[in-house]
């Protein structure tokens, strides 16, 4: 497998999702690739005009495709976006231009759009007119969608590769992941994203060791080399030695061997050394992970992410009965236990933006959860019909994302209840006993948790976010990521009044972010007061094992004192003093 012409050379970058990949290598420039300009000859220049009315076509077709399914879905004033789009490739002072420059300057098509596009954009960008600037956009969006179609980009064909190939990328796209992470993939190499990125968490979901932010990695590793990829320290090696092949193919053996060893375990509850009983359940992406519950032994499904469900069908939206079917199947799977499906939480995202044409200045604080849901009735009441159906099968939850204020828990639920009535009188059972609960993922929502509790039937803490919110870090980007403090004080306290609400008001409350996960963190937050924590269900058996060695009295007494402590490192510090 080793190439002993070239030299071994290991990339670092961040582990986010364990397992070893031993393979060869598909790279991927996703991103727009360098432009260049070549000459044609004589004989070349018809096929390089037939080359590039290909192009057009295929564009064309994708962008008529969308525009139909942003019709449907979304109404004929977001359509008509589209519609110009399609318009533009029909226009000479467009096509015809880059036609022309291919002709007269006798240049391969990449080059003639670029300069084209140039041209023109220069040119709206100078008008006064702001609906005329608005053009340059579109100007962009469509010489982009031309020049992915003429360099292939985005439209791979995996089906014709051999097993075990380790995907070498600089950015993949959720749908992307999940489409190549069911094909002959073993593993993914990503220069983008970080630990809590959607990619990351399908990478999870599907078993798959996957490193991101591997700088410089897609540009220095070519189709078919040799790499070994180590989703537990974060790292790739390119070329590697056969003393590394040897090491990683007996580590990758025990690895194997220890997970069979803890899935052949009792599937028990999760009990403290002084008898406290700990809900484990489970963080579901992708249908695929619904046979794992019993498995592992997730007591239910404590997050389902149902952004996924779209991921698997867009640029459209799910139907109801895409939904309906989906969630029946994870009710059943689960039961007897719970299902908590969470609604779309989409904004923020460039798949929302493209489908429901957002642009905001900031969309990570811009129209997403709860608010998206509030603003675009129209599309979440498919999803909620679908989750009313799914609750006569089994006992299903639903909760907003995002939530920061009272009313749109309110206004939540009066949407809930309005479907509910709607279902009903079209002929499909309901249970009547739909719970309505919301994600604790805002600051704000965290320190108005108790008139939440009065009003909300469970919480849900979602850390990721809480964190980034908190303490103001993007949890993916590397120049602050050591300001990412899941043990900050200001974040334990938030976490136990959230706690302490939810006591008081007598309602459920678990916490389902990638703390649950940690068994670093795990000691903390039942310290904190958490009985119930939601996880990857490969998870659980560890995790089982670490809650079996702790004191939960002796923890609380820590936690309570860890509160009053200023920093980070002081709350680890004091920590390992209880921690076995």
């Amino acid at each position: 497998m080793t190439d002993s012409r070239r030299p071994m050379r290991v990339f670092s970058g961040i582990p986010v999702s364990g397992g070893i990949a031993i393979g060869r290598a598909v790279s991927i420039l996703s991103r727009a690739l360098e432009i260049v300009r070549f000459p044609i000859g004589g004989e070349g220049i018809e096929a390089e005009v037939e080359r590039f009315h290909f192009a057009v076509g295929e564009t064309a077709r994708g962008i008529e495709g969308t525009r139909d399914r942003s019709g449907e879905f979304l109404g004929a004033e977001l359509a008509a976006i589209f519609g110009a789009h399609a318009l533009l490739l029909g226009d000479p002072s467009f096509v015809g231009a880059i036609e022309q420059r291919i002709r007269e300057e006798r240049v391969n098509a990449e080059w003639a759009v670029h300069q084209v596009r140039q041209d023109l954009v220069a040119r709206f960008e100078r008008m006064e007119d702001p609906y005329l600037r608005e053009r340059a956009h579109d100007i962009e969006d469509v010489s982009r969608q031309l020049l992915q179609n003429l360099q292939g980009v985005g439209h791979h064909d995996f089906s014709e590769l051999p097993d075990g190939v380790v995907l070498v990328a600089d950015d993949l796209t959720p749908s992307e992941a999940i489409r190549l992470g069911r094909s002959k993939v073993i593993g993914f190499a990503v220069e983008s994203g970080g630990l809590t990125s959607h990619t990351s968490i399908i990478a999870r979901s599907l078993d798959l060791p996957a490193v991101c932010g591997l700088t410089h990695a897609p540009e220095l590793v070519t189709n078919d080399d040799p790499v070994v990829l180590d989703g537990e320290i974060g790292s790739l090696i390119l070329n590697p030695t056969e003393e590394v092949l040897a090491r990683y193919r007996a580590k990758s053996l025990e690895q194997r061997s220890r997970r069979a060893a803890a899935a052949r375990e009792e599937q028990l509850p999760a009990v403290t050394a002084d008898g406290v009983a700990i809900e484990l359940m489970a963080n579901v992406d992708l249908p695929e992970e619904i046979d794992e519950l019993r498995r592992f032994g997730a007591r239910g499904i404590g997050l389902y992410r149902s952004e996924f469900l779209f991921l698997e069908t867009e640029p459209r939206l799910p139907s109801e009965e895409e939904h309906y079917a989906l969630y029946r199947r994870l009710a059943e799977g689960a039961a007897p236990f719970p299902t908590v499906i969470r609604t779309y939480d989409l904004g923020g995202r460039k798949l929302a933006r493209e489908l429901m044409h957002l642009e905001e200045e900031n969309p990570v604080l811009g129209l997403r959860g709860i608010r998206l849901t509030l603003a675009r009735p129209q599309i979440f009441r498919t999803q909620l019909r679908g989750v009313i159906r799914a609750a006569a099968h089994g006992e299903v939850w639903v909760m907003a994302p995002m939530v920061s204020r009272v009313e749109e828990l309110r206004q939540f639920r009066a949407l809930v209840d309005e479907l509910t009535e709607e279902v009903a009188r079209d002929g499909h059972p309901t249970s009547g006993d739909l719970k309505v609960g919301v994600m604790i993922e805002v600051p704000a929502a965290a320190l108005i948790a108790d008139v939440l509790a009065r009003e909300a039937d469970f919480f849900s803490i979602g850390t990721n976010d809480l964190i980034q919110y908190a303490l103001a870090v993007d949890r993916n980007n590397r120049q602050v990521a050591d300001l990412y403090q899941p043990l900050h004080p200001a974040l334990l306290r938030m976490i136990r009044s959230t706690v302490l609400a939810a006591r008081a008001a007598e309602i459920p409350v678990s916490l389902c972010g990638e703390m649950a996960a940690d068994p670093r963190h795990v000691p903390l937050l039942i310290g904190l007061g958490l009985r119930r924590l939601s996880l990857n269900p490969r998870a659980v058996p560890a995790l089982r094992a670490v809650a079996a060695k702790l004191d939960a009295g002796a923890l609380e007494r820590c936690v309570a004192h860890c509160l009053d402590l200023g920093t980070a490192a002081e709350v680890e510090r004091e920590l390992a003093g209880v921690v076995p």
